[in-house]
C-alpha cells in the first residue's frame, strides 16, 4: 500500500469525525429532552415520544438512512448523502441516549425532589443544579458507551455513497488488489480515535469527583 493509498484513507477521517461529532452533539441533547418528557410523564407528549423511540430502535441504521435518503426527496425534500447520514445519525443515537437519560431520571432519589420543594425551589432550577449534573455523572458511561458506537456505525453510511473510513479501504483494497492492508490501516485510525474517547471519559470522571 502506497503513501497515497494511506492519504486517501486518512483524508476519509475527516469526514468520519465530523459525521460522528454532528451526531453526537445533536442526539445528546434531543435524547435529554425526549427523556425528559418520558420523565414528566407529560400527557400525550409522553406516548408519542415513547413510540418514536420504540421505532427508531427497533430500525436498523441501513434501513433509516436509505429512508431517509430515497423518501425524502419523493416528499419534495432535497436531502444529499452527508445530510441524510447525519439526521439517521441523529435519530439512532438519540432514540438510545434518551433510553440512557431515562434510566438514570428513574433511578434519581425522590428524596432530593421533596427538600428541594420544600425550599421552595423552583422545578427549572431543581433540574438544572440538582438533577442534570447528577444523571450526567451516573449516565456518562453508558453515553460514552453510546458515542463509541456512533463512531463504530459510521461505516453503514457508505450505502448511500458517504466514504468514510472503512469505505476509503474498500476501494484502496479494490484497487490495488490488496485488501488486507487497507483494512489493517482503517483499524489503526479507529483505535485511536476510541481510545481518546475512552480517556476523555476517564477525565471527566475524575474532574466531577474532585468536584463532590
Amino acid at each position: 500500500m502506497s503513501s497515497a493509498d494511506m492519504l486517501t484513507i486518512l483524508s476519509a477521517t475527516t469526514t468520519t469525525l465530523l459525521l460522528s461529532v454532528a451526531g453526537i452533539l445533536l442526539g445528546l441533547p434531543i435524547g435529554l429532552g425526549m427523556a425528559l418528557v418520558r420523565w414528566a410523564r407529560v400527557p400525550l407528549a409522553d406516548q408519542v415520544v415513547m413510540t418514536f423511540v420504540s421505532l427508531l430502535r427497533a430500525t436498523p441504521l441501513v434501513t433509516l438512512v436509505l429512508l431517509l435518503f430515497f423518501a425524502l426527496p419523493n416528499a419534495g425534500i432535497a436531502v444529499g448523502p452527508i445530510a441524510a447520514a447525519v439526521v439517521a445519525l441523529t435519530l439512532n443515537t438519540s432514540a438510545f441516549n434518551c433510553e440512557i437519560w431515562r434510566a438514570a431520571l428513574i433511578d434519581f432519589p425522590k428524596d432530593q425532589l421533596e427538600a428541594a420543594q420544600s425550599v421552595g425551589m423552583r422545578r427549572f432550577t431543581y433540574l438544572r443544579r440538582i438533577v442534570l449534573p447528577q444523571i450526567a455523572r451516573s449516565s456518562l458511561p453508558a453515553l460514552i458507551s453510546e458515542m463509541s458506537q456512533v463512531i463504530k456505525v459510521t461505516p453503514v453510511l457508505a450505502v448511500v455513497g458517504v466514504v468514510e473510513i472503512t469505505r476509503a479501504a474498500v476501494r484502496v483494497g479494490a484497487e490495488t488488489y490488496e485488501p488486507l492492508p487497507p483494512f489493517l490501516f482503517a483499524l489503526a485510525i479507529y483505535l485511536p480515535i476510541i481510545y481518546a474517547l475512552l480517556r476523555f471519559q476517564r477525565w471527566l470522571e475524575l474532574n466531577t469527583e474532585m468536584q463532590t
